[in-house]
């Protein structure tokens, strides 16, 4: 009998795998996908480490998550700094004072403090994304930026959305258009699936296995359980379906280059996928040897069952869902629920290795 079963390989899962393997316990991780890394999972074809569910930048300020990471790859110096495309002009991308220069010829922190200061719509306690974003740049910025990429994005009305989920975006009086304000920022060199084959030597894994399919027979493989799934798919759903965002990716190929950069948000409504992600950017130390190039167009698609589940939608509804969830959760004596979808949490990376080397530390004192 195993220490641990661990349900999902993806980065919860992984971690917890890898610290209770350096403790000594013997641990069982399975995955209903046919690899593993859950949805960080890369392939390398043609040289270029392709990012099969969509972009991922490793980003922490977090010495010590960062330092744990290293183990187990070398990564870049790559920065992110994404384009907006909105009717057939290229904006610099998170909203920054070049940015704004674009838009209204500003060029001083003043002038983009004194422009923001007759757009902004007053907005007493702004508590959904519309309303919060048109109170901190007005509305020709939001409609450039964030009207029709957010509709599309989430498939709903932006007042249907928690402010949350835009506060995540920076908006500077500065030329930095490096998307993230953290300390340490990379792509890992040999790409992502390579992080999970070395955080997981020495780990049985079996992929293919759906856990519901047999939940009996895997819960007896093993003293305690592991769980980064849905939450409501764990308990049957009995408190109604989580709703999440979904995608479908659509990916070709071609010779040289096609957009000059990692990543170019569609501002525009009309234009049916949000973003494009072209592989070969994220390693900048790679590109002179790449006459190929693979990029990929990201399309939101309506969220059921049977879809993929990537980014938890936490509005009101949702919110008052997953509670009802996480009280049932915590009287699971024998079942630890951790990451995204355990969680019901827009985590990024580095939170979900910070929550598992917490969460693992804690267990396994």
């Amino acid at each position: 009998m195993y220490d641990y079963l661990i349900i999902g390989a993806g980065l919860f899962g992984s971690v917890f795998a890898h610290e209770a393997r350096s403790k000594g316990k013997s641990v069982l991780l399975i995955d209903r996908r046919e690899h593993i890394g859950g949805n960080c999972y890369s392939e390398r074809r043609d040289g270029i480490d392709v990012h099969k569910y969509g972009p991922h930048i490793f980003h922490t300020s977090d010495e010590r998550i960062w330092k744990f990471m290293n183990q187990f790859t070398e990564f870049n110096n790559f920065v992110l700094r994404p384009k907006v495309k909105h009717r057939n002009r290229m904006y610099s991308f998170p909203i920054n004072l070049m940015t704004l220069h674009q838009v209204w010829g500003v060029n001083t922190p003043d002038e983009a403090m004194r422009k923001l200061e007759t757009v902004r719509v007053p907005r007493e306690n702004p508590s959904n994304l519309e309303d919060w974003i048109l109170s901190q740049v007005g509305p020709e910025i939001y409609d450039i930026f964030i009207r029709g990429y957010t509709t599309k994005q989430w498939m709903r009305d932006p007042k249907d959305l928690p402010a949350s989920i835009i506060k995540r975006l920076p908006i500077r009086m500065t030329f930095d258009d490096n998307y993230f304000n953290d300390t340490y920022q990379g792509i890992p060199k040999e790409g992502y699936t390579n992080i999970f084959n070395n955080m997981l030597n020495g780990c049985e894994i079996a992929l293919g296995e759906n856990y519901f399919s047999n939940r009996e027979k895997w819960n007896s493989m093993a003293k305690r359980v592991v769980y980064t799934g849905k939450i409501d798919e764990f308990f049957d759903y009995k408190f109604g379906d989580l709703e999440y965002r979904s995608l479908r990716f659509e990916e070709e190929k071609r010779e040289g280059d096609f957009q000059g950069n990692a990543i170019v948000n569609y501002g525009d409504a009309s234009v049916p996928y949000t973003r494009i992600t072209e592989h070969k950017h994220f390693t900048p130390e790679r590109l002179d040897k790449l006459k190929s190039t693979i990029y990929t167009k990201e399309y939101p698609i309506a969220w059921d069952r049977s879809a993929t589940p990537y980014y938890p939608i936490g509005d009101e509804k949702n919110t008052e869902i997953y509670r009802k969830y996480k009280e049932v959760a915590e009287l699971e004596s024998n079942v630890l629920f951790g990451g995204r979808l355990a969680e019901y949490k827009y985590y990024d990376m580095h939170q979900v290795v910070g929550s598992a080397l917490q969460k693992s530390r804690r267990e396994l004192v």
